[in-house]
């Protein structure tokens, strides 16, 4: 079985390396407003299964894989930044703090059942000093995260612990996929 993983994510693209080489990389567009009230662990799962439904669109044979992040604090998602500024008010808000990162999953075969998840791990960052957050922000890195950090980058400095699944704050749940893949047999022996 071929595999699709509906992102154009560098991180993705590693993590799923991880579990095997061969897959196609299929970046698709999906409306990723939330909607309102709705829950968010909900809201991740259905982003990350609209995903994988556009790349099943272009490739109905293959098994195709979506995946959406979200960091959330106080019961509110943290998105990208539109700039360095809503970085830093987003960064000061998580400092000092333990916040929560929802990965979604869905894994659509072409017999249509969809094999979805959502992974919850909790990060707590330190106290860090403003000249750090400076720092931090002057790499540019913040900008294109959700919730203005990247945990396998620089933004790793931030970090004081972190409960549940890596690489899940990374982008894609690496054990709970391989586990699908297996299942449905889409991975080859050995």
């Amino acid at each position: 079985m071929r595999i699709i993983l509906a992102s154009a994510s560098p991180r993705r693209r590693e993590l799923l390396a991880l579990i095997t080489e061969e897959f196609t990389v299929c970046p698709v567009d999906a409306d990723e407003t939330l909607r309102p009230g709705a829950p968010l662990d909900a809201e991740v799962v259905r982003l990350s299964r609209l995903k994988a439904e556009a790349a099943q669109r272009l490739h109905p044979d293959a098994v195709c894989i979506g995946s959406d992040t979200m960091v959330t604090i106080d019961g509110l998602p943290l998105g990208k930044p539109a700039d360095a500024r809503q970085a830093a008010d987003m960064l000061r808000r998580l400092r000092g703090r333990t916040h929560e990162v929802l990965t979604g999953l869905a894994v659509l075969p072409p017999d249509g059942t969809a094999r979805t998840l959502c992974t919850r791990t909790r990060v707590t960052f330190r106290d860090f000093a403003e000249d750090e957050l400076a720092a931090y922000l002057a790499t540019g890195e913040p900008l294109d995260k959700a919730g203005a950090y990247g945990i396998q980058g620089r933004g790793a400095l931030l970090v004081a612990g972190i409960e549940g699944d890596y690489y899940s704050v990374m982008g894609l749940p690496v054990a709970p996929l391989y586990e699908v893949l297996r299942g449905l047999g889409a991975l080859r022996a050995g």
